[in-house]
């Protein structure tokens, strides 16, 4: 049975297209996916993600249990910040990507992907054995408010919020007199805030973000865009540029793995052999040199030879040009400046191997 957040109601009363998404009914877009992406962009946006995970770990063991499943350092997390990290198998495959806030002294809150809710917690279990910790799945109790782009500080100000904060932070507070959890993270490359909040509510702290956000020119926003931007970013989507067969290292996320960490954890030995001795694939960025579209799962080639897939692809509104991402072999000669073509419909399309991001991000706030 598709699931339905706490907002599904506002959205249809909005107009939204509604589309099946990792088992929820969720908006895709409201008036177009190009006009919502530059309106995140250049002003606010809202959106509406309470399909995300939220687990809560706490007891004692808590810090050294968190510590043994993800590369991360979490010994380096402070009271009141935020790591992004991955969740590894055995093989160093990542299970899921993460981000996890230090509440308290033996208490985190763990943000996972919705399509993977329940694989993350059954592997939490599976390797909390030795350790005293609670892990609580509240998931179903929480409604998470994104609240991006570049006038995200001035709505929540305007709203009464302390926004002196730092990117990659958490606090709690009062959003119009509503108890939140507020982090200053995002999905999209822009600055912004993510409002943790109960379900009951969920549907007034929306409407009152809307209400403030008007002399701001805010708009709610659809999965549709929220795909466009995060690939702007070169952020990673679960499914399509990550998965249980694809390493941290190859996913080019080396510089999120401390070298030094003491703490054993799944696939510690893969990681760092890999970081140590290089990869037989690695994640690219293309630009593609006409106005074909390569999607995901199109194969690229390398004079002549087939060489990698496209993991996600697709029109970038800001740049006027189609981009993607792929992982292709780890050749010395594709580099930045080269030429690959993508396979679409039986026809072989240039496109250059650009760096990522595709876009500057904006979303490291200093205080």
């Amino acid at each position: 049975m598709t699931k339905e957040t706490y907002l599904h109601d506002k959205h249809v009363k909005l107009g939204a297209k509604m589309v099946d998404f990792a088992g929820w009914h969720m908006p895709v877009q409201y008036t177009s996916i190009i006009e919502e992406h530059k309106t995140v962009r250049e002003n606010v946006g809202l959106f509406d993600v309470s399909h995300m995970g939220e687990v809560f770990v706490s007891g004692k063991d808590s810090l050294d249990y968190l510590n043994s499943i993800v590369p991360q350092d979490i010994t380096k997390l402070n009271f009141g910040k935020a790591v992004y990290c991955q969740l590894t198998n055995k093989n160093g495959g990542l299970i899921d990507d993460l981000i996890i806030y230090k509440l308290g002294i033996n208490d985190y809150l763990v943000i996972c992907n919705a399509s993977r809710i329940d694989e993350d917690l059954n592997w939490m279990v599976r390797n909390k054995r030795g350790f005293d910790v609670k892990i609580d799945n509240q998931s179903h109790n929480y409604s998470l408010l994104a609240v991006q782009g570049p006038k995200a500080e001035l709505v929540l100000k305007d709203m009464g919020y302390d926004t002196n904060q730092e990117s990659f932070s958490i606090k709690a507070g009062t959003v119009c007199e509503m108890k939140v959890l507020v982090s200053r993270t995002g999905y999209t490359g822009e600055d912004g805030f993510e409002i943790l909040v109960e379900n009951e509510h969920s549907e007034v702290l929306w409407d009152k973000i809307l209400e403030y956000g008007k002399n701001y020119n805010i708009k709610p926003i659809g999965l549709g865009a929220r795909d466009t931007l995060r690939l702007e970013a070169a952020l990673h989507l679960y499914g399509n540029d990550l998965d249980e067969h694809t390493t941290p290292v190859e996913a080019g996320l080396s510089w999120s793995i401390p070298k030094e960490k003491q703490a054993d954890y799944n696939g510690k030995d893969v990681i760092l052999n890999q970081i140590q001795n290089g990869v037989e694939k690695r994640l690219i960025g293309l630009k593609m040199l006409d106005k074909s579209i390569a999607r995901h799962e199109y194969d690229v080639y390398f004079e002549g030879e087939k060489v990698g897939t496209v993991t996600s692809g697709g029109p970038s509104p800001i740049l006027g040009y189609n981009i993607a991402m792929a992982y292709v072999k780890n050749i010395k000669n594709i580099c930045i400046g080269s030429t690959v073509q993508v396979m679409i419909r039986e026809k072989l399309h240039d496109a250059e191997v650009v760096k990522r991001p595709f876009v500057q991000k904006r979303n490291k706030i200093k205080m």
